[in-house]
């Protein structure tokens, strides 16, 4: 089995701003305004508005080669390969990927805060419509914040132990518990490697580093597993 993990990096080359760069979607924003619980229950406008230009932001953007590759990837593996990606975004959906784990939850998707259930969603969340489920308007970002627990962490956990190769793809290597993944496979066993266009904060974890960016090198990494198979 191989999981591989996706960050920010693999988004950014379809246009993607990153939480982290100077010159991303995020500037102007402390996280504390925008990506906590308590910043929601402060000022719910102002978040649900953020949330709803860079869900508007989808439109513009398509996915990349390495998404492609990774759908082509999961094609031929079937269930032998687990995506998780820390993205909000829908580009692996977009470039064919069937079974992609959002663990920090999706843009196109709106959480009622009343019944717990998720709906998917497009529009806007700020003018305060009504849960399709329970009719309420209670609906936020259907989006993991600071302070939150990430979605299918028994699953991914699950998926870390059987695995025979970890690949992380495009992330900082500073955001937990994701940056311990490769702690957690390496300890198994498995092979780990990392594809970005820098080195990370947690490069040093892993057996091999390939520096570039993931439209390139994600296909030939692709293209080398299937020649093994």
């Amino acid at each position: 089995m191989i999981v591989v993990l996706t960050g920010a990096g693999i988004s950014a080359e379809s246009g993607v701003p990153t939480f982290r760069d100077a010159g991303g979607l995020w500037e102007g924003h402390a996280v504390a305004d925008v990506a906590t619980p308590e910043a929601f229950a402060a000022n719910p406008d102002l978040v649900q508005s953020f949330y709803d230009t860079r869900r508007r932001l989808l439109a513009d953007v398509e996915p990349n080669p390495a998404h492609y590759a990774l759908a082509q990837l999961e094609a031929a593996y079937d269930d032998g390969l687990v995506i998780v990606t820390q993205n909000i975004d829908d580009l692996h959906e977009r470039a064919g990927s069937q079974s992609v784990v959002h663990m920090h939850g999706q843009l196109r998707s709106a959480l009622c805060t009343s019944c717990g259930q998720q709906s998917p969603w497009d529009g806007d969340l700020a003018p305060h419509p009504p849960c399709p489920v329970c009719g309420r308007h209670t609906l936020r970002p259907d989006v993991v914040w600071f302070g939150e627990v990430p979605y299918d962490m028994e699953y991914i956990q699950h998926a870390l132990l059987m695995c025979d190769e970890f690949v992380s793809i495009g992330t900082s290597g500073a955001v937990y518990p994701a940056a311990g993944f490769v702690s957690f496979a390496g300890a198994t066993g498995a092979r780990t490697l990392e594809i970005n266009l820098e080195r990370s904060e947690g490069s040093d974890n892993f057996g091999e580093s390939r520096r570039g960016p993931a439209g390139m090198l994600v296909p030939e990494w692709v293209d080398e597993v299937l020649a093994r198979r």
